[in-house]
């Protein structure tokens, strides 16, 4: 009998997130070993005493980013009124962190929630209001928390501490960025919350340009999902987006907070204020990273951001490491486990609740 050498339907997808996984892995990999080269050293490595304070202070950078994880599953079960479980709202998070790892930054796996969410029984059409809305509330924490950390740490702590070229392209980077955010921030705003009509007949009529023609379909595809989104968003009630921000505002928190808790396992000296003012600045940077999940520019970003609050690469080297673990690679691995259930055809999906 003939050998049978047909591939099954699954297959294809699943070696497609195994090399989406590899990629980045070795991405970081190589930058890692070129900073170890560059900047580690084993007198270093003997140096550090991996005592029971910074067992403990790693311990509370696993719980920082715990607080995290809850803050995104907290969001989603009160986005959807509760119809997801704490579990499958868990699952929805863990699977929009996976795909935020193996995606360039700019893409983001906020984007793809509503697959997921679809594929725990909310229906699509909701599921991609669910979408806006997230999108829209981690845009409003950057917004809202830009002028706070610029009016508690002082300038020159964010920007002003070396005048180097990487701290100029750092500063110009970081404020076209936020400009871009708070742009998005105010059509999402219009869009699914004051003018959502208005808004979708400006983009349809701007991209009729012969440049960006091309993606008028899309556009009007947006449109008609920020009108069907403003609908639900509408009738919210202000206790609803209290809550939803605020879950917010504990989600993005936790995640700055990893790196003040293994500061304070490694370097106690460090003013913690500016390590966290730092750390909103580099996220800032990190959404418009070209390599999935930020690999590669994180880990040589992060050495070169706090290098002059520790005097030394190899402590920032494995300050990045452990912080890398913990955000990013932890994530990767959760999400080899969870993606083939979630590429499963989906439950039965729920009605959409007026």
């Amino acid at each position: 009998m003939a050998e049978n050498n047909a591939s099954s339907p699954g297959d294809a997808p699943e070696k497609s997130i195994v090399w989406k996984v590899i990629l980045p892995i070795l991405i970081g990999l190589c930058v890692v070993v070129w900073l170890f080269h560059k900047e580690f050293s084993m007198e270093l490595w003997r140096s550090i005493h991996f005592d029971g304070h910074v067992v403990l202070c790693i311990f509370l950078a696993w719980l920082c980013m715990a607080g995290r994880d809850f803050g995104l599953t907290w969001r989603f079960r009160t986005l959807t009124d509760r119809d997801l479980t704490w579990w499958q709202a868990l699952k929805v998070n863990f699977m929009c962190e996976f795909t935020s790892c193996i995606t360039p930054s700019a893409v983001g796996g906020s984007s793809l929630g509503m697959i997921f969410m679809h594929h725990e029984g909310i229906n699509l059409g909701r599921a991609t209001t669910l979408m806006f809305t997230t999108l829209f509330l981690d845009e409003l924490f950057f917004v809202v928390a830009c002028p706070v950390v610029m009016s508690v740490i002082p300038y020159a702590e964010l920007f002003g501490f070396s005048g180097s070229h990487f701290e100029i392209g750092l500063r110009w980077v970081f404020w076209l960025v936020y400009a871009a955010i708070f742009i998005w921030t105010a059509i999402l705003f219009l869009g699914i919350i004051v003018k959502p009509n208005g808004i979708r007949s400006a983009l349809i009529f701007i991209f009729k340009l012969p440049l960006i023609r091309r993606w008028q379909p899309a556009v009007i595809a947006l449109g008609d999902n920020m009108v069907a989104a403003s609908k639900d968003l509408r009738t919210r009630s202000l206790r609803w987006w209290a809550e939803t921000f605020f879950a917010t505002a504990l989600t993005w928190s936790s995640r700055f907070l990893v790196v003040n808790a293994l500061f304070m396992g490694f370097v106690p000296s460090a003013d913690q204020l500016v390590v966290f003012g730092r750390q909103f600045v580099v996220w800032v940077v990190l959404m418009v990273s070209p390599t999935p999940g930020g690999s590669g520019v994180s880990e040589w970003l992060f050495t070169e951001y706090y290098g002059d609050m520790l005097h030394n690469g190899g402590i920032a080297l494995i300050i990045a490491l452990f912080w890398r673990i913990i955000t990013y690679y932890v994530y990767l691995i959760i999400g080899i486990f969870l993606a083939p259930s979630m590429l499963t055809p989906r439950k039965g999906a729920k009605a959409f609740r007026k």
